[in-house]
C-alpha cells in the first residue's frame, strides 16, 4: 500500500511539473508577443496596404483579407468533405474494412508535416496551372483540415447513444432523416467546436502556403493568382532587411496568435453555452 502510495505521488509530481513546463514556455511566448508587437498594432496595419521597400508605414490589409479568403475557400471544401466522411465512416461503413482503411489513412494524414501536403498540392495543381493561385493553397489547407474534421465527426457520432437512432427507426424514419435530425442534432455542439478547432488549426499555417499561393506585392484576390497572406508575409518581414517590416511582422503575430485564442475560446464558450443550458 505504502509502495503504491509513493508511486502516485511520483506520477503526481512528474504530471504537475510537466503541465508547468509547458505553461511556462506557453505564457512566455504570449508574454513576449505582447511585449515586443502590441505596439506596433494600430488601425493603419488594418486599413493600409504595404509600402516600397524601406519606406515607413504601411500595413497589412491586403495579407489579412488574403488570409481571410484562402482560409474560407478552404474551409468551404474541407469542413463539408470531413463532416460527410466522419458520416459516412459512423454511420454507414461501422467497422466495415473499408472504414477502417479510411481511418488510418485518415489518422496517418493528420500526422504528416503540412509541408509535404503543400508539395504534393505544388505537384499536382500549381505545376498542371501554370502558376501559384489562392485556389492551391486553399486545397492544401483543405486537405490538412479534412482527416482532422473526419476523425473528430466519427468519434463524435459514434458517442450518440444507439437508442436514440433505434427510436427515430421505430417511428419509420428513414437513415438520412436519422441522421441529420436525430443524430446530427444531438452531437452539435461537438460539431460546432471541431469546425472551429480545425479552422484554427489551419489559420497559422506557412509552409503549404509557400509551395501553393506563394505571396504577392499586389493587391488581387483572384482564384487563379498568386496571393499575400498573414502567414507568408509575417515570414518575409520578418526575414527581410527593414525595421519597419519586422514591425509589422511582430503586429501579424499579435494578430495571428489571438485569433487563433479566439477560435478556440469560441469553441469552449459555445460548448459551456449548450451544456449548461
Amino acid at each position: 500500500m505504502r509502495k503504491r502510495k509513493i508511486k502516485n505521488y511520483i506520477g503526481l509530481l512528474i504530471s504537475t511539473i510537466s503541465a508547468f513546463i509547458g505553461l511556462f514556455f506557453l505564457l512566455w511566448i504570449i508574454v513576449s508577443l505582447i511585449e515586443k508587437g502590441f505596439h506596433y498594432v494600430n488601425w493603419s496595419v488594418f486599413t493600409q496596404n504595404a509600402v516600397s521597400p524601406g519606406d515607413e508605414g504601411g500595413g497589412l490589409k491586403f495579407a489579412i483579407l488574403g488570409q481571410l479568403e484562402v482560409v474560407g475557400i478552404a474551409s468551404l471544401l474541407g469542413i463539408p468533405a470531413g463532416i460527410l466522411g466522419g458520416i459516412y465512416l459512423s454511420e454507414y461503413g461501422k467497422d466495415s474494412v473499408l472504414s477502417n482503411v479510411i481511418r488510418n489513412v485518415s489518422d496517418a494524414m493528420t500526422s504528416i508535416p503540412s509541408i509535404i501536403t503543400g508539395i504534393f498540392v505544388y505537384a499536382i495543381v500549381v505545376v498542371p496551372m501554370g502558376g501559384f493561385s489562392v485556389l492551391a493553397g486553399s486545397i492544401a489547407l483543405a486537405l490538412l483540415m479534412m482527416p482532422i474534421v473526419i476523425s473528430s465527426i466519427d468519434n463524435i457520432l459514434r458517442l450518440v447513444p444507439n437508442e436514440l437512432r433505434e427510436a427515430a427507426y421505430a417511428l419509420g424514419a428513414p437513415k438520412y432523416i436519422v441522421i441529420f435530425k436525430v443524430v446530427s442534432k444531438k452531437a452539435v455542439v461537438g460539431i460546432v467546436s471541431v469546425i472551429l478547432l480545425a479552422i484554427s488549426r489551419i489559420l497559422g499555417e506557412t509552409a503549404p502556403l509557400l509551395f501553393t499561393s506563394f505571396n504577392s506585392n499586389f493587391e488581387s484576390y483572384k482564384l487563379n493568382k498568386p496571393i499575400a497572406t498573414l502567414t507568408v508575409t509575417m515570414y518575409d518581414y520578418a526575414m527581410g532587411p527593414y525595421d519597419s517590416w519586422h514591425h509589422l511582422a511582430w503586429a501579424a503575430a499579435i494578430i495571428l496568435t489571438f485569433s487563433v485564442l479566439l477560435f478556440n475560446i469560441a469553441s469552449r464558450l459555445f460548448s459551456y453555452w449548450r451544456f449548461s443550458r
